[in-house]
């Protein structure tokens, strides 16, 4: 299954690194892509979609829904 958050706040390759990693750290994450021009992440598995939003905000980013 995947899943696209729109991100509010990734300036750049850092930022992205570090959406990919929090939602990699969420249980049931298989991958994260964050996508700097799109400002969203693609998420593959089964993670809660409020988990990874949880830990997106935790991350310091804005999550848009």
């Amino acid at each position: 299954m995947k899943t696209v958050i729109q991100v509010k706040g990734m300036m750049c390759t850092h930022c992205k690194a570090a959406v990919e990693k929090a939602c990699r750290a969420v249980p049931g994450t298989e991958d994260a892509v964050a996508d700097l021009q799109a400002k969203n992440v693609t998420v593959t598995g089964t993670a809660d979609v409020g988990a990874l939003k949880k830990a997106i905000s935790d991350a310091g980013y804005e999550v848009v829904d």
